[in-house]
């Protein structure tokens, strides 16, 4: 039987009545904890475990059953033809406006006057229901029987099982060569919790570049004091700061200003500035 909204909390799924957490006819004042990631390892991990699917760079989003959500904690603002349709179930997804579009997907997203011309291009990529009380194969298996109650501009995720190591990083290469950012991998026993875990693991490539130091930011917090990041330039003069991967250490006696580091970063966003980069090691002698 096709999935039927018979009410606000409860979802028709292959005959059975299938509970999702009800919310009293109004939206909740906080977003629930959602489920977070860990990063894929080169360790011993059984990947035939997992469902697979890519790795969307948008704005993490949760629908409550009655409002959206940034992962956060923060009320987006979409239009009301956006909302309006969505069932009153818990959602769990990426608002998403298509590979190398960040820039685009987060102003729409996070404006406070939504534009209905721009929400045009945002699609809802749901990869999950925020059921706990079953394991994800079922849930996953509930979200696809929704198909046909769903919004057009309501996608739900493709996720395969894959049975070895070698056929998963086949995939990973397909799916970057593409233009995509990654993978995502979802333990198949696994039960929705609001915490980070290895139930649920990222898998980007990762990419070296050295830079020079140029100057430094000063910490704040904890930090304060200390040296917050390293401004370093490419041979392009390309300028930005590197924060993460700094020890204790760096942060009191950094890189003089000349040397040359080794960087660690994701992807690139529009304007060609290295998301995420993390500081490898001082480069000695300066790269050729």
């Amino acid at each position: 039987m096709d999935a039927r909204i018979v009410n606000p909390s409860w979802v028709l799924v292959g005959g059975l009545i299938s509970i999702f957490p009800a919310h009293a006819g109004e939206a909740l004042t906080q977003a629930p904890a959602v489920m977070l990631a860990n990063v894929f390892e080169d360790a011993d991990v059984d990947v035939s475990g997992y469902w697979v699917s890519e790795k969307l760079d948008g704005i993490r989003a949760y629908w409550d059953g009655w409002a959206l959500w940034s992962r956060h904690g923060n009320r987006i603002n979409a239009p009301v033809w956006f909302t309006n349709p969505l069932p009153h179930v818990a959602l769990d997804g990426e608002l998403w406006a298509g590979r190398n579009r960040f820039e685009f997907a987060s102003s729409t997203i996070l404006d406070a006057e939504p534009s209905d011309t721009a929400w045009r291009e945002i699609r809802f990529m749901v990869f999950d229901l925020p059921e706990r009380t079953k394991p994800f194969s079922q849930r996953l298996e509930a979200l696809r029987s929704m198909h046909e109650v769903l919004p057009s501009f309501v996608e739900i995720v493709q996720q395969h099982p894959f049975v070895s190591r070698e056929l998963l990083l086949d995939e990973l290469n397909r799916v970057v060569t593409a233009g995509g950012e990654g993978l995502m991998l979802h333990g198949g026993d696994s039960f929705y919790r609001g915490d980070r875990s290895d139930d649920l693991l990222k898998m980007k490539p990762a990419r070296d570049a050295e830079a020079r130091v140029v100057d430094y930011t000063a910490g704040k917090g904890k930090y304060a004091g200390q040296v917050g990041a390293l401004v370093v330039e490419t041979r392009d003069g390309l300028r930005f700061s590197v924060g993460s991967g700094l020890s204790d250490n760096d942060r009191l006696d950094p890189p003089k200003i000349g040397t040359w580091v080794t960087y660690r970063y994701q992807t690139l966003t529009a304007n060609g500035i290295p998301r995420f980069a993390r500081l490898v090691r001082k480069t000695t002698p300066a790269p050729l």
